[in-house]
């Protein structure tokens, strides 16, 4: 089992779960949920992150929103028809090939695919940190209750400017300025 207390640049891989269209429209506070992935995004970016989309049957619900997917040139999503991202050959394959310890991840809806994500991820031996105001879900106690679950199986909890900062680990250079202007 992976050490997952602390994130690191060279362990760490982000992961983008299902912000389309038609889901996002129905998502609790989804405009605080936009400016925190944009955030976040741009703060993986200047770190290094590699960075793994996915879209729930984007036939039915719409592509990634613009405003994310403009952030992410040449990011593909990945299309898939489960819950689990892990149990999607094409995505575990990616998250595999990347060879990262700890999966830092977002999107919706956080009781059903960010939460069977992470279950799975966890039991596969990924360290699993779970960005609280980067994940949402239709009502406030769906997502109370998904994150709950994933940190009592062992999820650590973080924040979109938490867990930059703790990537980031020093409060100097180029990548501090960076950052420092992204989460303000």
């Amino acid at each position: 089992m992976v050490n997952s207390a602390f994130l690191s640049m060279q362990d760490t891989a982000l992961v983008i779960i299902d912000v389309q269209e038609k889901l996002f429209r129905l998502m609790q506070e989804k405009e605080k949920l936009l400016d925190n992935l944009q955030r976040l995004i741009q703060g993986a970016r200047v770190l290094g992150l590699p960075i793994i989309l996915t879209e729930q049957y984007p036939q039915g619900l719409g592509p990634t929103l613009p405003e994310i997917i403009s952030l992410l040139p040449g990011v593909k999503p990945l299309p898939k028809r489960v819950f689990s991202c892990y149990r999607d050959g094409q995505f575990r394959k990616e998250v595999e090939a990347l060879s990262r310890k700890q999966v830092l991840i977002t999107g919706i809806e956080t009781h059903v695919c960010v939460y069977q994500t992470a279950i799975d991820l966890l039991n596969t031996g990924y360290g699993v940190h779970v960005v609280t105001d980067c994940v949402a879900s239709r009502t406030a106690e769906n997502k109370t209750l998904g994150l709950q679950r994933m940190n009592n199986a062992g999820a650590k909890l973080t924040g979109m400017e938490m867990a930059l900062f703790e990537l980031l680990e020093i409060a100097e250079g180029e990548r501090f300025k960076a950052i420092s202007r992204i989460v303000k």
